[in-house]
């Protein structure tokens, strides 16, 4: 039983599913965006997510670890020049996953997988739109509001009339079992 287990194999032995995420994460550094099936893709984003973090901070460390994960010196150089540049700032999610839909051979579902910093499109989109403020959810007095004056049950008379005294409810009566009251 595999109680636990996250990942997917992909149907390949360790050795063939370490390459194929390997040159499948440096095809994504070198172009930034790739085209493969969903489960790929979401394999992918566990395995170049760290990478990326790594990368924030350039010491011989970190590219040496780089390199052991991707065995491509271009990619290396791609991921700690250019890509690390652009992702410093932001705190994580790098990756975004667009689904296509199926494939016409075999049916399977195909995605999308770009890195969010490098989508031109989108960016250029989102510098139109004006910057959203932080508003807290609790409602506080705002400058210049008139508070409106407290509503009494006397000035509707649609209120007074539907509502029905407490006083005037009928008396409850004893009823045994077996036996209704007849009127």
């Amino acid at each position: 039983m595999r109680h636990g287990k996250k990942d997917n194999h992909l149907g390949r032995t360790a050795s063939h599913r370490k390459a194929m995420l390997s040159n499948m994460a440096s095809s994504l550094i070198l172009h930034k965006r790739i085209e493969t099936t969903l489960a790929k893709a979401k394999e992918l984003r566990k395995f170049v997510e760290p990478l990326l973090t790594r990368a924030k901070e350039d010491t011989t460390h970190n590219r040496r670890i780089a390199f052991s994960y991707l065995n491509d010196k271009e990619s290396t150089k791609e991921l700690f020049g250019i890509v690390s540049d652009k992702i410093a700032s932001r705190p994580g999610g790098y990756t975004r996953i667009i689904k296509l839909g199926n494939r016409l051979g075999d049916a399977a579902e195909t995605a999308l997988i770009e890195l969010v910093d490098f989508n031109d499109a989108l960016l250029l989109a989102n510098a139109d739109k004006p910057a959203k403020t932080r508003r807290s959810r609790r409602g506080g007095k705002k400058e210049g509001a008139v508070e409106a004056a407290p509503v009494k049950k006397e000035d509707h008379p649609i209120v007074a009339e539907t509502e029905a005294p407490a006083e005037e409810e009928a008396p409850k009566t004893e009823e045994t079992p077996g036996k209704t009251e007849k009127e």
